[in-house]
């Protein structure tokens, strides 16, 4: 892997992270999805071990490196690793039934440029993944968490942040989307704050959807809804 040098324009905040961004409510997998989680775990799988990872021999090539955060059944991780070979694609989610889907279709498309992992990705991202290390970081249509009592447990904040600007090269791109304008809203005044990313649409704004960026069964519910849909794109300086 190769990490960036010189001082960092981030500063990580030391410590156990107690507050998490997910609830974890186990679903019944399917025969499919259990036999891909047995069989195809030692292929595709990666276990979280706490210290730093070689995601260039993870791959087995020196590669550029996009991280899927909550790739949920991993229809949109698997669609854009298909049509983009030339980098690899790495995906973390905490629900196992996703995560079996996702293996059986790594297999059943034949893709070699993803992995996934199950684990909580603020620690992944906290212990194994180095500084400079990723191309891109996609979070898209995380949980809002509506109730204001709730807002701590939002994936976005400044702490996360930090950590996850850090882990893009300079020129990376963190590429977030959601059907809740709260959310957008509180996003850029999160990410607004760092001087260390732009935005690239300009202040408080967001960028036109990406052809890269397939529909997602988030997104096609909140449309559904009559929400609007937030791209919001911040490059790494």
């Amino acid at each position: 892997m190769s990490a960036r040098t010189g001082a960092k324009p981030f500063t990580e905040v030391a410590g156990h992270r107690a507050i998490r961004s997910f609830v974890l409510r186990e679903g019944r997998l399917t025969p499919s999805q259990e036999r891909a989680v047995r069989e195809l775990w030692p292929q595709y799988g990666l276990d979280y071990t706490g210290q730093p990872r070689d995601l260039h021999a993870t791959f087995g090539r020196d590669a550029p490196v996009v991280l899927e955060i909550g790739f949920g059944n991993g229809d949109a991780l698997l669609h854009c690793a298909a049509a983009d070979p030339a980098r690899d694609y790495l995906g973390i989610e905490v629900h196992l039934p996703g995560v079996g889907r996702a293996l059986a279709g790594i297999e059943r498309a034949g893709l070699r440029n993803v992995r996934v992992m199950r684990h909580d990705a603020i620690e992944v991202l906290r212990h194994e993944i180095a500084s400079g290390a990723l191309d891109e970081a996609r979070i898209w249509f995380p949980d809002p968490w509506h109730k204001k009592r709730h807002h701590k447990r939002r994936l976005i904040n400044a702490e996360n942040a930090v950590l996850i600007a850090d882990r893009l090269r300079p020129g990376g791109l963190l590429h977030l989307a959601t059907d809740w304008a709260p959310y957008a809203q509180h996003m850029w005044d999160v990410l607004d704050a760092l001087p260390g990313l732009r935005n690239r649409a300009g202040a408080r704004a967001a960028s036109p959807k990406p052809d890269t960026r397939p529909a997602t069964r988030f997104e096609r519910r909140g449309v559904d809804l009559g929400h609007a849909v937030f791209d919001v794109l911040y490059e790494r300086n």
